[in-house]
């Protein structure tokens, strides 16, 4: 195998394919000036690119967000559904005992005479039309209200239901930067209005994970107490089973 002369550099066929991506130039002064273009060409498209990623991350995070919004108003749904369930349950219950109670004067005097002396159990109000209100956490309740204000900005950012952006608007906003944040910015005014761009997705980034941690959050809450009200309700209806096979036997036996 032949060896490498002393002079090789390693870094060479990069240099080359570098050189080769760069339009043809001359020497000197003019070579350097093309050069120095094609930088400025290839630091706004990366800017571009990012501008423009940026843009479709924070469309992803609304999207996200309306999702979660969905999701907790399905579970708040589950909920009413869960406590009516439950007010049948405790109706039931206090229908069934008023029937053992008469069921125990049929089968005797005694049994009659006991249940005029003993004191009735407390009836319950009847129960109201329409569905019954349910009051879901309160964290829940402000992540969904805050998440709510952003369906404006969702549809903005999706593809398919937004304006089409006119580029030049951006960099006629970049004008009305302030003097401060200007000096923090590049020079070149479409430069400068990409990463001005960049900027606002980032900080709305920021601000659309916060929202979305309070939905998961929330969520996670409601779903802990809903947990809690499946296992109360399953223990009233083992009760109420129970209650309902030794009234039908009394029943069987008159």
């Amino acid at each position: 195998m032949s060896a490498l002369p002393r002079s090789y550099n390693p870094f060479a066929a990069d240099e080359a394919e570098e050189a080769a991506a760069w339009p043809a130039r001359g020497s000197g002064e003019a070579g350097g000036a093309e050069r120095q273009r094609y930088l400025q060409q290839e630091v706004l498209r990366r800017s571009a690119a990012t501008a423009d990623s940026t843009a479709r991350s924070l469309s992803l995070l609304y999207e996200s967000e309306r999702i979660g919004v969905a999701a907790s108003e399905e579970l708040v749904r589950q909920g009413e559904a869960l406590k009516r369930t439950e007010q049948m349950v405790d109706k039931m219950d206090q229908d069934l005992k008023t029937s053992q109670r008469h069921i125990n004067s049929i089968k005797s005097v005694w049994g009659g005479l006991v249940n005029y002396f003993k004191a009735k159990p407390p009836e319950s109000k009847p129960e109201q039309n329409g569905t019954p209100e349910y009051y879901a956490n309160t964290r829940l309740k402000e992540a969904m209200v805050s998440s709510k204000e952003q369906e404006s900005k969702y549809q903005e950012s999706h593809p398919n239901l937004r304006k089409l952006d006119n580029s030049d608007n951006d960099f006629s906003r970049a004008d009305l930067v302030s003097s401060v944040q200007r000096d923090s910015y590049p020079k070149n005014q479409h430069l400068r209005a990409y990463h001005q761009k960049i900027d606002n997705n980032l900080d709305e980034m920021s601000s659309g994970l916060s929202r979305l941690k309070n939905l998961a959050l929330g969520l996670q809450t409601e779903i802990d107490e809903q947990d809690d009200m499946l296992d109360r309700l399953t223990k009233k209806v083992e009760t109420l089973d129970v209650n309902i096979k030794s009234t039908d036997k009394k029943v069987r036996q008159l």
